[in-house]
């Protein structure tokens, strides 16, 4: 009786056991499907934001202030190509400046490249210079310019007192403490011709294709 009770314990505690082993695989693959879902969701998510990044605005895009007919703020910065400089060194020059994010956004690299392909349609529209204004170390600018093989001058605005100058730190994902996606046309006697901010809520815009940006250009003058 003894050895049939003890043979009953045991059988019942195997069984328990093979129960929560049991209980306990199944709650693992709970786990790993949970985990798998919400990394497919988090994967979406980013990929949906760097998409949008590279797709203009619906609507088209924000004027900011200074706008059309203001005169632009004059300004010194350093630029990636050594040394200072600003719009008056294009005086009597069609300057287009260019804010963007900077460094983390390669993209916004992406689009000066892109604009220096198409060189030749850049000065067909009227455009004798392209200048990059960013926020990042001057010295940081001037290595990621070597690395990317670009001949644009960039510079460099770490206090943001240019960016404010023009309101481009109004347009993009970080907040105000970087620039977003903003196009400014100087004329040659200073005053601003075109100005168009692509990077605001809630697309967040930083690459616009070279056929738009011309297209837009176009007709902003027009206008």
């Amino acid at each position: 009786m003894a050895a049939d009770t003890k043979t009953g314990s045991t059988a019942a505690r195997l069984a328990r056991e093979q129960e929560e082993q049991r209980q306990a695989g199944r709650r693992r693959l709970r786990t790993t499907a949970l985990a798998a879902a919400a990394l497919v969701v988090l994967l979406g998510g980013l990929y949906a934001v760097f998409d949008r990044s590279e797709q203009p605005k619906a609507a088209g895009y924000d004027v900011g202030a200074p706008g059309v007919g203001a005169t632009a703020p004059g300004f010194s910065l350093a630029s990636s190509t050594g040394g200072t400089t600003g719009l008056s060194a294009w005086k009597g020059k069609t300057v287009l400046l260019y804010f963007q994010e900077g460094l983390t956004c390669q993209p916004c690299w992406d689009q000066i490249r892109d604009l220096e392909k198409n060189a030749a349609r850049v000065k067909a529209a009227g455009v004798n210079q392209v200048l990059s204004v960013t926020t990042d170390p001057a010295d940081l600018i001037a290595r990621k310019v070597r690395d990317e093989k670009l001949t644009t001058p960039v510079l460099s605005d770490p206090d943001l007192k240019v960016s404010k100058a023009y309101d481009a730190n109004q347009y993009g994902m970080m907040g105000t403490s970087r620039d977003g996606h903003s196009f400014v046309l100087v004329g040659p006697d200073g005053k601003i011709q075109w100005r168009a901010d692509y990077g605001g809520a809630p697309d967040y815009t930083m690459y616009v294709k070279v056929d738009k940006l011309l297209a837009d250009l176009k007709a902003g003058r027009q206008a």
